[in-house]
């Protein structure tokens, strides 16, 4: 096993995660398999019980790990499936110890950090980076390892002492390590400022790291004279040094570094050029005649010119997208990048002519070229969801243009209290082409997405709610069309007399970590040829991932059947509601889970893409072809091709502005 390891020096959020994603995928492009671990230096367990406000939006994998964002980012770059343990967190490693010190596993020593908290996290390094996570059978040959935080932050001290007995442990040929620094241009002088990363590395060697790579940030390409004088303060080669300046959209960073030939200064170091050959030698020993015979000899990888035409393509298809669709995405978080992000790259893999050029600013995704002030205001959408839409704009060859719409702005409170903001938020939702309520919390803004789903019911607007979006839907449907003014969930109104949204049997209301419905389950289709079944590619179930405690009542369902709404998706009960249809609404969609979790750069999630296809006036065209391979050849309309669509659809764009981020008023454009 070969290992990478990725750290960050300067300032935090400085794109550690994307780095570390597009090395595994230049590394992938070469020919080799590659995992991928995060450690988090904080105490948490998991990422289940932060806030979005805190920390971000959690990410949820198929065995119901909640865990970082990053850990998205390289299931989305490198199309792989990871686990809970791929997410190394200080809380994850002082409980196994501490477990192991209660069963007397220690015999009786004295539990320190050095060496009892180092040798459990590079036994853990070790242990996770054999498990194979891109569906073949046996471990990876690299593992990418990405250390969270800043070199010098205190929490993150045990991690660096372990990383570095770790780079013994694996010996001279196994171990890279790859230093993401930032190389910040004064305003004032004009000139690019090495300073900062000279006492990052040497902070870094006084640790007991050496990095063999420096990966430079800045919002240029690094000028000759800088990279030399790098190279000459921080003792690492010319050619070991790249730059990952600003670019159109995220997607660009494996082609920087390919560009820039850095798969070929980390197959150097790693001892992988040319051909691996894999085997283990037996020796016999018989009085004074040793004989030696290798058995299962092969060659395991070949590391080859990086093969990236695809991904090339996919690029410029992103950055050339023009014909424009709208998407109002209602929601009481969108005014922070970090807690509704998933949606829009599944819209970027479900229409190839949707691209997505949003108004956030995230440095953990290289968008920098939006004021460093906005990203400390927290005025951004959730991360998750638009790189939902972003994947599926792609695949329908569409610029999507995301309109946010605070929830709470859309309630009649607002008319009164500030007119003009009410205004303004329904100005959007009216000229929205279609509507997306995501999933949340609380009953903060609930009332405003209930008349969002109320408008786009109406008014036959396209429109997918997601978890909590979904439930909307149904208590919605409820009250306008059954009648039941008071209806409501029990999460908002424990004592409604018409409970449509139950809390699930077999949650718990005493604890909060990782007692939710989490993972996958799956789902299958009642109803065959209802509109997801189709967009599925007519399959009679589906695998997708959750995260909730509450549920439709399913006492209610009957009633609801009855009054036109249809429940096409249910659990393997029956009784657990996980797709809802409106069959006489040109596209109106609910689903209990989450598509955004599995969205894949030309692998959008089925619903999004449905979504944006409708949106598009091209949703015939869309449950035509379905998830089969004819998309790669048939086109939506006057000859625009379509990507494959899959079951289970993740990056981001630019001009101007890092990732594609554009402003435009409230309108986040792709």
């Amino acid at each position: 096993m070969k290992y990478v390891l990725v750290t960050g020096g300067v300032v935090s959020g400085l794109g550690k995660g994307v780095t570390a994603s597009s090395i595994g995928v230049i590394l992938k492009a070469c020919g080799l398999r590659v995992t991928s671990i995060k450690i988090d230096p904080y105490l948490n367990t998991d990422a289940g019980t932060m806030s979005p406000f805190e920390h971000g939006e959690v990410f949820v994998l198929d065995d119901g790990g909640e865990v970082d964002l990053d850990l998205g980012n390289y299931e989305r770059f490198l199309d792989i499936k990871l686990t809970r343990d791929n997410n190394i967190t200080t809380g994850k490693i002082y409980q196994s110890v501490i477990d192991k010190e209660r069963r007397g596993d220690y015999l009786g020593k004295t539990v320190q950090v050095v060496p009892h908290i180092t040798d459990a996290i590079q036994d853990w390094i070790e242990r996770v980076a054999m498990i194979p996570v891109d569906g073949k059978e046996g471990p990876a040959d690299v593992c990418v390892i990405e250390l969270g935080g800043t070199i010098g932050d205190i929490e993150s001290m045990p991690f660096i002492e372990a990383l570095g007995q770790f780079s013994y442990r694996v010996g001279p040929g196994n171990f890279c390590l790859i230093h993401v620094s930032l190389v910040p241009v004064l305003n004032v002088v004009g000139e690019q400022k090495t300073k900062p990363t000279q006492h990052s590395v040497r902070g870094l060697r006084g640790l007991g790291l050496t990095p063999n790579i420096l990966a430079c940030r800045s919002t240029k390409v690094l000028e000759e004279n800088v990279k030399a004088k790098l190279a000459q303060f921080c003792h690492i080669p010319a050619e070991n040094i790249v730059t990952l300046h600003d670019v159109p959209n995220i997607w660009h960073i494996p082609l920087l570094l390919r560009d820039q030939k850095a798969h070929e200064a980390i197959l150097k170091e790693l001892n992988l050029l040319g051909h691996l050959l894999c085997g283990y030698v037996d020796i016999a020993t018989s009085g004074p005649t040793i004989s030696a015979s290798i058995f299962n000899l092969s060659i395991c990888s070949v590391a080859r010119k990086p093969a990236l035409e695809l991904w090339t393509a996919r690029t410029k298809v992103c950055d050339m997208l023009h014909d424009p669709v709208r998407i109002a995405m209602v929601g009481k978080y969108t005014g922070l990048s970090d807690s509704y992000l998933s949606v829009l790259k599944t819209h970027q893999n479900s229409t190839p002519e949707l691209k997505t050029k949003i108004r956030f600013f995230l440095l953990s995704f290289l968008c920098f070229p939006v004021a460093f002030e906005d990203k400390l205001n927290q005025n951004y959408p959730s991360q998750l969801n638009l790189y939902a839409l972003l994947h599926a704009s792609v695949a329908c060859h569409r610029k999507l243009i995301v309109e946010w719409v605070a929830a709470g702005d859309l309630e009649d409170a607002t008319a009164i209290e500030a007119p003009d903001v009410y205004k303004a938020a329904w100005d959007l939702l009216k000229g929205a082409d279609g509507v997306l309520v995501p999933g949340g919390f609380g009953d903060r803004g609930v009332q405003g997405k209930i008349l969002a789903a109320k408008y786009a019911r109406e008014n036959k607007v396209p429109f997918l709610g997601i978890c909590l979006g979904m439930q909307i839907a149904v208590i919605e449907f409820a009250r306008s069309v059954l009648g039941m003014c008071d209806t409501n969930s029990t999460e908002f109104d424990p004592e409604t007399s018409h409970p449509c949204v139950v809390f699930m049997p077999e949650g718990s209301k005493t604890h909060m970590g990782a007692t939710m419905r989490l993972g996958s389950r799956r789902t299958y289709f009642k109803v065959p040829d209802c509109k997801s079944a189709k967009l599925y590619g007519n399959a009679s179930f589906v695998d997708e991932r959750h995260r909730h405690r509450y549920e439709v009542n399913p006492d209610m369902v009957s009633q609801l059947e009855n009054a036109g709404l249809s429940f096409v998706g249910r659990d393997e009960t029956g009784r657990r509601m996980e797709i809802v249809e409106l069959p006489s609404h040109p596209y109106f969609i609910g689903v209990q889970f989450h598509p955004e979790f599995k969205s894949r750069p030309g692998k959008p999630s089925a619903v999004f893409l449905g979504l944006i296809g409708a949106a598009c006036g091209h949703l015939e065209a869309v449950l035509k072809y379905g998830h089969a391979s004819k998309l790669l050849t048939k086109g939506l309309s006057n000859g625009k091709p379509m990507v494959k669509i899959h079951q289970n659809g993740n990056l981001k764009p630019s001009n101007g502005s890092l990732n594609g981020v554009y402003s435009n008023g409230n309108g986040v454009h792709y």
